[in-house]
């Protein structure tokens, strides 16, 4: 689909799943670099370490691709009991930030628009429109990423800039161009 194409919303929800997968390939591959120590290291923070706050994006993101395919998820809460390894959690992540690039991209204008009711994990109904769940998820992510750069600057390491403002002067035109 040519972007001139496109709604607002359509173009939106896709510029927005490819900054998710873009700070979260970024962020993780900083990561990665540290030793294996230093990203399972507790520290005082919600999730005890990066490997598993990371986790904790993927494991949300996993949780909202059931609601949104209309399918139990598996989950019984918000993350795994324990610290999968980084490796694992890096491929988790990346391969479901690639599946929501995807989805994004072959969603009609209703499509994002629909309402999908669903359970939340703590108990309740819920309902949001596809287009809320995916801004919800880039949001989620963008959160947490925070957290995780807290803990490089307590290693002491440097993270790099994630901002969305980045991403669409950096990545964004070679991304958009290219579709």
């Amino acid at each position: 689909m040519a972007q001139s194409n496109r709604s607002a919303s359509q173009t939106t929800i896709r510029k927005m799943t490819h900054y998710m997968a873009w700070a979260n390939t970024g962020l993780l591959d900083t990561v990665a670099q540290l030793p294996d120590d230093e990203i399972m290291k507790p520290r005082q923070t919600l999730f005890t370490n990066m490997a598993h706050t990371m986790n904790h994006i993927f494991v949300i993101g996993d949780i909202f691709r059931g609601h949104l395919e209309g399918r139990d998820h598996g989950y019984a809460g918000r993350n795994s009991k324990t610290s999968p390894p980084f490796a694992e959690v890096s491929e988790n992540l990346k391969g479901l930030d690639r599946h929501y690039i995807d989805y994004a991209a072959g969603l009609s204008d209703d499509d994002l628009h629909e309402t999908v009711r669903f359970t939340y994990i703590g108990g309740g109904d819920g309902e949001m429109t596809r287009m809320e769940i995916l801004l919800h998820l880039v949001n989620h992510a963008s959160f947490h990423r925070g957290f995780v750069n807290d803990m490089l600057f307590q290693v002491p390491s440097r993270g790099k800039a994630f901002d969305l403002s980045v991403f669409l002067r950096d990545a964004w035109p070679g991304i958009r161009d290219a579709a």
